[in-house]
């Protein structure tokens, strides 16, 4: 039985209809990620000075932080059409064959989890991306020939959230690589005003701060969190999302004030409790917790490293002092190893 879905999760969820509506158009609307927007604006005004297409883009980093959205930027700054799918959604050359053939001149074409593409049909990408051409073989047997069609020139941007997942062929062949890191509070909270606006909830700075300090760096929580506010102050309140209607509705959510749930908290409980602070492997969490492994090293894992309350080494997960602290737990570390001093529970 799947687990009750996770308010802080930063896939997109059937709830986050709203998403679409409040997605930048222009990379000038676009907030955060200064270097990166930098960077591609530097691009895509030397491409149209040119009149040539974008050198083909990958974009990586955690889910949540605007990979798509930013894809949708680039064309509509570029005035490129756009085709978007998915990597587990090109199951055969024949399917890439037909949505490569199908791009306009200058066309954008948009891979979500790009890591997942068959080698099968990465081998087809290769000359696609480097001369524009499409290499199919036609006939079985000693009778198939090699039938070489000219393509249009095209962008690829790929996204994905595991970088080390694309194989080094497919990684090399991309001019840009473009990573997402977590947004700051104040990036989020001027996220967070832009999109109660938007929406029509009438928000105040502190609320917006409040939600954002919450928002685990991830726009797509924040705006999660933002509905569940604005439903909170509609009920309960006079209808503004301030401090006063944002902490009582992170209470009923079980949110503390770093974002943290209650999976969690029952994480680092069980590393600096159940295992004496570790090291203890993934797939013992992973079962001690009735989680899968992916999902904790995809969703959890990357905000408790980037708080300091967690640690990989070698051997496992280690919980910090600082973790401890956040959940109450006593420090001690082990006099008879420095190997593992100020890092772990003795």
């Amino acid at each position: 039985m799947d687990a009750a879905p996770r308010i802080v999760d930063p896939r997109p969820r059937p709830d986050d209809a709203d998403e679409t509506s409040l997605r930048p158009r222009r990379l000038a609307e676009f907030i955060g990620q200064p270097r990166l927007k930098e960077n591609l604006s530097i691009a895509i005004e030397a491409a149209k000075g040119r009149a040539e297409p974008l050198d083909h883009i990958l974009l990586y980093g955690p889910p949540g932080l605007g990979k798509t959205t930013l894809s949708f930027v680039c064309a509509n700054e570029m005035d490129a059409p756009v085709r978007a799918t998915s990597g587990p959604a090109i199951e055969r050359p024949g399917d890439l064959a037909a949505i490569l053939t199908n791009l306009e001149p200058g066309g954008i074409l948009f891979i979500d989890e790009i890591h997942r593409l068959s080698r099968v049909v990465e081998e087809i990408l290769y000359p696609a991306m480097e001369d524009f051409t499409l290499d199919l073989i036609i006939g079985k047997g000693p009778s198939a020939r090699t039938m070489r069609l000219p393509l249009p020139r095209f962008t690829l941007i790929g996204a994905t959230t595991r970088a080390g997942l694309v194989s080094a062929p497919l990684r090399d062949r991309f001019g840009m690589h473009c990573y997402f890191d977590f947004y700051p509070p104040e990036e989020l909270a001027t996220i967070v005003a832009r999109s109660a606006s938007i929406l029509g909830v009438p928000t105040t700075s502190d609320g917006a701060m409040a939600i954002a300090r919450r928002a685990r760096g991830t726009p797509r929580v924040a705006n999660r969190l933002l509905r569940r506010c604005r439903d909170y102050a509609q009920v309960r309140a006079d209808g503004r999302v301030h401090a006063g209607t944002v902490d009582p509705t992170m209470a009923m959510l079980n949110i503390d004030e770093l974002g943290l749930d209650e999976f969690d908290r029952r994480y680092l409980r069980a590393i600096a409790t159940s295992y004496d602070g570790g090291p203890v492997g993934i797939e013992t969490l992973a079962a001690a917790l009735g989680e899968e492994r992916d999902t904790i090293e995809d969703l959890s894992e990357p905000y408790l490293l980037q708080l300091g309350f967690l640690q990989r080494t070698p051997r496992g997960r280690c919980i910090t002092r600082s973790g401890c602290e956040h959940i109450g737990e006593a420090f001690r570390s082990r006099p008879d190893d420095p190997r593992f001093q100020g890092t772990l529970f003795s």
